[in-house]
């Protein structure tokens, strides 16, 4: 684990190959997931901050949910509860946030987009103040899961598209996984290779994945990992 200073109320934390984000204000904090193998988290937060810290869950895959056991209650987009609690096993209760729902930390508001397609309620995290994106897998240049029942294609092109169309609000992005941060101009490169790979213009080889068989497509700006 490593801790990495963004600014001096903003941190990144390396999880092996998982990050996750804590970001401060006047009044409180959030962490925006808890980590894979770290399961303290909100000792970790505590320990930078001195103001109250609340968790926000991007989406409910094992990778983002180490620490969850530590909080009472979490903020999750309603649509990934079936993740959660079935797929996943977990418990806890969640405080449902909806697209274009403001956390304000106090001085710091953090307008959450619900960005559906990798899981169906996968969100990031909108900054105002600093015009930066925090968490997520959709958004990033490694491999972005797309197989299985839970995840679409069709969706996620519809949530880049979205994206696209918010450009300028924010200037960086600071994805769950890869590269941190990337440039927005990700997001119409992930939009194109999405759209190939539905149209049937872009595919890739067979391979045996922790004993699923799924289809690996190397699209450049980053690799799909979708059902064969």
């Amino acid at each position: 684990m490593e801790i990495l200073n963004i600014d001096h109320r903003t941190w990144r934390i390396e999880d092996g190959g998982v990050r996750f984000f804590l970001l401060a204000g006047d009044a409180r904090a959030l962490l925006v997931d808890c980590g894979m193998t770290v399961h303290n988290a909100r000792d970790i937060a505590e320990g930078l901050v001195s103001v109250p810290v609340s968790l926000l869950i991007t989406h409910a895959d094992p990778d983002h949910i180490g620490s969850v056991g530590q909080f009472e209650e979490f903020y999750m987009h309603p649509a990934e509860a079936t993740n959660f609690y079935k797929s996943q096993g977990r418990s806890g209760r969640f405080l449902p946030v909806w697209d274009g729902d403001v956390i304000d930390l106090g001085g710091r508001e953090l307008e959450i987009l619900h960005l559906p397609g990798h899981t169906p309620g996968s969100v990031t995290v909108l900054d105002r103040s600093s015009r930066a994106l925090f968490g997520g897998d959709p958004v990033q240049d490694g491999s972005i899961f797309m197989f299985g029942p839970q995840r679409e294609l069709h969706a996620y092109v519809a949530s880049l598209e979205k994206l696209e169309k918010l450009r300028d609000r924010f200037d960086l992005i600071y994805p769950s996984h890869a590269s941190c941060p990337v440039t927005p101009d990700i997001i119409p490169r992930l939009k194109a290779a999405a759209q190939a790979i539905l149209d049937g213009q872009l595919t890739g080889p067979t391979v045996e994945f922790h004993g699923t068989t799924i289809r690996r497509i190397d699209a450049g700006v980053a690799t799909f990992l979708c059902d064969k």
